[in-house]
């Protein structure tokens, strides 16, 4: 009889030795290939996801003027949040289920951008890296450490591939001015880093006493329920897993920490190559349950000396009542700008409170920065003008992040945030998931990429086996 025991050591030994040191994670990055694409005007792109943050990237994608859409897939086209795409685009092909769009459809496209829900992810990245196609993957990459592993693998075999996450603040001012700093001195010897997400979030109206998950209402004329679930096990359907609302379960998302983690540590995680850390911390954490978010956490991530790098303390707060401590001269909360709608909040009132985002303790300098491409400030205020005359040129970008990905698909770039990248960052999400869940101190060996004092948490670095016809996805060719 095979075991939970059984899977995740078949897994890892499918996976052994494919992973990489934070050092060697950036060799790998530098050492990428742009596709040898034939030089040509526009990449032939398929859509997969279409609403809600489908569309906007979509709208992204057609102002590049470099794509030519030619399919479109969503398991709810019959949904009004897909009304828009299929008016922009009526001659492209339709499908619900992906795999279908690459059995039958895959010679008519190069490259595809993928905004389904996070425990998707993993399945269409997969199957369209098998099919040859490039790659553009909302954030968290993954959902569990396991598929972070064999993603980043499959990518380091197939360096003709462009590969690109979705935190578009790689692209952005912060990411510049972040390699300006350092190389110049500024930011350095950094020890601590409090990262904060502390708006309302939908599991917030949740009981967090209820004794399983909801079901119970009709799924949507025309939907494609059972494919909506990729390699999840089955759960009847229930309005509270649609439209967005998934990402408050263990068993599709990866809660505030996932979808902002990864636009308020990005470059800080890059820069600091940080890689994985050696012990993760529930520090605190209200109304916990096995089956949603806490309604509020804090996180503790610590990450061991990497070169000529001191050990870094990183924190993460979330929750409205659970704010992080703030430096003195700390100043006004400010919101980030270019932070896309998220059709849940507005954040109108986030300047009353802190604002997504981030302090960075150094040896010598105190920074505060927002989220996405927000730039750094340098706090006190006194220290940031004693300090003007002494910051370096920050460059400009030469593309945002979907020209980025395009011009890589054209041979022409490397993209910013490949899977190599922020595939270990979302790793480390994984990681903190973990420590919700179990609502522990757990101590984790980055160079087994094992917890040493929990095998509860050890299982579910993989996570639960597929579902049976899906576990082709995670054989690596």
């Amino acid at each position: 009889m095979s075991t939970r025991r059984d899977f995740l050591k078949g897994v890892s030994l499918a996976t052994a030795g494919m992973a990489l040191a934070p050092g060697e994670m950036l060799a790998a990055k530098k050492k990428q290939q742009p596709a040898p694409a034939p030089k040509k005007e526009k990449v032939r792109i398929a859509y997969i996801g279409i609403g809600n943050r489908g569309q906007q990237n979509i709208d992204e994608f057609a102002k590049t003027g470099m794509v030519e859409v030619v399919a479109l897939c969503d398991v709810d086209l019959q949904g009004k949040q897909c009304e828009k795409a299929l008016g922009m685009y009526p001659d492209a092909k339709r499908f619900t289920d992906f795999r279908k769009l690459f059995d039958e459809y895959g010679d008519n496209f190069d490259a595809v951008a993928v905004s389904v829900p996070d425990h998707t992810h993993f399945f269409v990245c997969m199957a369209a890296m098998k099919a040859g196609k490039h790659v553009y993957c909302e954030k968290p990459l993954i959902r569990t450490f396991q598929e972070g592993e064999l993603l980043i693998e499959m990518a380091n075999r197939h360096p003709e591939l462009a590969t690109q996450v979705g935190n578009q603040g790689h692209s952005e001012a912060n990411y510049f001015q972040f390699k300006a700093w350092q190389e110049a001195g500024i930011i350095k010897d950094v020890t601590a880093v409090t990262a904060h997400m502390n708006e309302a979030r939908r599991w917030h109206k949740y009981d967090s006493d209820m004794i399983k998950m909801p079901e119970g209402d009709t799924i949507p004329a025309g939907m494609d329920w059972d494919t909506w679930h990729g390699g999840v096990r089955y759960h009847n359907f229930s309005n509270l897993y649609h439209q967005g609302d998934w990402r408050s379960w263990y068993d599709f998302g990866m809660g505030a920490l996932g979808d902002w983690g990864a636009h308020i540590l990005d470059t800080v995680h890059e820069f600091l190559h940080l890689g994985l850390p050696y012990e993760v911390t529930l520090l605190n954490s209200k109304c916990h349950n096995e089956f949603f978010y806490p309604y509020s956490s804090t996180i503790l991530f610590r990450f061991g000396a990497r070169g000529n790098m001191p050990p870094c303390d990183v924190t993460w707060y979330d929750g409205l009542d659970n704010l992080p401590p703030l430096p003195a001269g700390y100043g006004k909360s400010e919101m980030a700008e270019g932070i896309p709608a998220s059709g849940q909040n507005d954040f109108k009132n986030a300047a009353a409170k802190v604002s997504p985002g981030k302090i960075i303790y150094g040896r010598d300098l105190t920074f505060k920065g927002g989220s996405h491409g927000s730039t750094l400030k340098i706090i006190p205020e006194e220290k940031a003008k004693e300090m003007e005359g002494k910051l370096p040129e920050v460059p400009k970008s030469p593309s945002n992040h979907y020209v980025n990905f395009l011009r890589a698909c054209l041979g022409e770039e490397n993209t910013r945030s490949p899977f190599q990248i922020a595939g270990v960052l979302c790793q480390v999400f994984c990681l903190g998931v973990i420590a919700q869940r179990l609502n522990a101190q757990l101590f984790f060996d980055p160079r087994t990429k094992k917890f040493t004092n929990n095998e509860f948490a050890n299982a579910m670095l993989s996570g639960m086996p597929p579902r049976r016809g899906w576990e082709e996805f995670y054989k690596i060719d």
